[in-house]
């Protein structure tokens, strides 16, 4: 039986400071609550960055590279920058200069467009603590989050130039297919690291026939070319991991993806959600993978190879 990969992302762009007292968002914070979730048990940490002052996403690579260069240091864990950014403003080369600059040994890569909607975020009663909050989650009733053909190309030859592999982000059937042409153009290259996502307004839904679908989807266009992980978003985070564990995949957790550990009750950190999902699946019978163990699953190039 394969081992396990458990993914923490760590703080994404979606969630806003006001949300929970324990999303980070200093770079201490975000490196904080990394090495934890890696002690914890994650292999790879997905990592978006924040600008310090009051929270909101940035795409600044002298950010990242307060929390990557001390999480490469103090760890073994795989860093994954993030190439999706936050905001419906930020472009394609904004959101992706991060992983330009720093080489890591992984990016994240959205491979389709989707109409992403967290305005309903907004509605809900709160105090908020920034001005930007409620406008960045409302803007995006009206946001085309843009991944077309060129923005995926470019990535994957300007960042794939240094040898780093891809999270490939399937929100909908469609992305698989998307990544399947690319596959064929040969500018991807197996193994590959497929992140199905579920439970997103405007993409696919997190009921177990889209599991099933988009499984079933990508066994049929990858074969034995790929490793399969899944993220379920708010409620679902928890319950699609275990299934896609007893299906003989990987798993994705953290903050970004969901602020809660429990109905109602907020997760007080990444490594917190990383427990509980350890405490689900290794009672199954199911081993955990090493930072290194995942590394030679994916083919990656080593955390020497990096440019932080």
């Amino acid at each position: 039986m394969k081992k396990i990969i458990i993914t923490a992302a760590i703080t994404g762009g979606a969630h806003t400071p006001s949300m929970s007292p324990h999303l980070p968002v200093t770079p201490q914070e975000i490196a904080d609550q990394a090495i934890e979730a890696i002690e914890a048990g994650a292999a790879i940490v997905h990592l978006h960055a924040r600008n310090p002052e009051d929270g909101r996403p940035t795409g600044d690579p002298e950010i990242f590279r307060q929390f990557v260069s001390r999480i490469k240091t103090e760890t073994d864990a795989i860093v994954n920058v993030s190439t999706g950014g936050g905001g419906p403003a930020m472009p394609i080369s904004e959101r992706a200069a991060a992983g330009v600059a720093l080489q890591p040994e992984m990016c994240s890569l959205n491979m389709g467009s989707i109409n992403l909607n967290l305005s309903e975020m907004a509605a809900k009663d709160r105090n908020w603590r920034y001005s930007w909050e409620v406008e960045h989650l409302t803007a995006t009733k009206d946001l085309v989050f843009r991944n077309t053909f060129s923005d995926i190309e470019w990535i994957l030859r300007t960042i794939g130039a240094a040898g780093t592999r891809f999270e490939f982000e399937c929100y909908d059937v469609s992305h698989l297919y998307t990544l399947k042409y690319f596959l064929d153009k040969g500018l991807v290259k197996p193994p590959l690291f497929i992140q199905t996502i579920f439970g997103l307004r405007g993409a696919i839904g997190a009921h177990i026939e889209d599991v099933m679908h988009q499984k079933r989807t990508a066994d049929r266009l990858f074969g034995d070319q790929y490793h399969w992980s899944v993220l379920g978003a708010g409620k679902d985070q928890m319950s699609l991991a275990t299934l896609a564990a007893i299906m003989g995949g990987n798993v994705r957790v953290g903050l970004e993806d969901s602020l809660y550990i429990g109905r109602g009750e907020l997760a007080v950190s990444n490594a917190a959600q990383v427990q509980k999902i350890r405490s689900i699946i290794e009672p199954l019978g199911f081993e955990i993978a090493t930072p290194q163990e995942a590394r030679e699953m994916l083919a990656l190039k080593g955390k020497a190879n990096t440019a932080f």
